[in-house]
């Protein structure tokens, strides 16, 4: 592994003392909003996890070095570089073989966290079930990375553009708990419900965290993902992002994109039509994220003392 990590002295110093540290991924800066609102977001998250108490630890790979913590540097280039390409669990072989940049999606960025024994990752929201799944087959990786990899996920649900039902659907099928912090509502990014039930409200971290140590007790294999709704003082209104996402769905299919492209192109689709509404929204829950992600890594921390 020494051939290809690189931790950053910080964040293995953390680690070593059994202090909380939080996971971050890179592709919300690379392909997730535009420069400059990106490199500020990742500063912004950053400090909010050190103000709460925990290291924070940005995942990225760079000239096919895969980092546990990066630098201003770093953040920079990944803000700028629009070369850098999506890392998921088939892309890392190939991006650090060809010392290529690459920024680690959900899945990629709990397959690093697991290398290194970081147990709580901060993200925005989770890939899924992309609509229209029966024609295109589209599941995001980030599920069957949930399926096997034991890291817990704090995010605002899953992205709106998705299918929500189905992708909770296969969360359930493997195993892995759904909670909803201080809801009894599967969040949908953009808006605090989906009108789908979680599996367990949760009012407190101490309790989450207790379930995550007893599931790693048991050696029960894969995450766990906590679902935390936007603040209601920033979130959009249900009707409005529900017609602009059909909107931004029927101008990719007619434009045949695809792949790990749609969902960037929706993404910034989504951005304009909102006239950047959509990405205050984005940055708020993030934010958002990051402060309780820090608060369960700092009571898991006391938990396995």
């Amino acid at each position: 592994m020494q051939n290809f990590l690189d931790i950053h002295p910080e964040v293995a110093a953390a680690l070593k003392a059994n202090k909380p540290v939080v996971a971050l991924e890179s592709t919300i800066i690379s392909h997730g909003m535009p420069y400059p609102q990106n490199l500020a977001m990742a500063r912004e998250v950053e400090g909010i996890i050190r103000a709460e108490g925990a290291i924070p630890a940005t995942i990225g790979i760079i000239k096919g070095r895969v980092k546990i913590g990066l630098s201003e540097s770093d953040l920079l280039n990944f803000a700028q570089n629009t070369q850098v390409e999506k890392v998921s669990r088939r892309d890392f072989p190939l991006i650090i073989a060809q010392g290529k940049d690459g920024a680690t999606t959900v899945a990629g960025t709990m397959i690093a966290a697991e290398w290194v024994g970081i147990k709580v990752f901060v993200t925005g929201g989770l890939g899924g079930v992309h609509r229209g799944v029966d024609q295109s087959w589209d599941i995001s990786a980030d599920l069957t990375e949930l399926m096997q990899t034991d890291v817990s996920v704090v995010c605002a649900g899953v992205k709106s553009i998705l299918d929500i039902p189905k992708t909770l659907e296969v969360l359930e099928t493997a195993g892995v708990p759904v909670l909803g912090y201080r809801t009894d509502d599967f969040p949908s990014f953009f808006t605090r419900s989906s009108g789908c039930p979680v599996l367990q409200r949760c009012d407190d971290l101490k309790t989450v965290a207790k379930i995550i140590h007893a599931k790693q007790v048991m050696k029960l294999k894969g995450g766990l993902v906590l679902a935390n709704p936007i603040p209601e003082a920033d979130a959009l209104e249900v009707a409005f992002i529900d017609k602009v996402i059909a909107e931004a769905l029927a101008e990719a299919d007619a434009k045949g994109v695809s792949g790990k492209a749609i969902t960037p192109f929706l993404l910034k689709n989504i951005v304009e039509r909102t006239q950047g509404k959509s990405l205050v929204a984005n940055i708020a829950l993030v934010k958002n994220n990051a402060k309780v992600g820090a608060q369960l890594a700092k009571a898991l921390a006391e938990i396995e003392i």
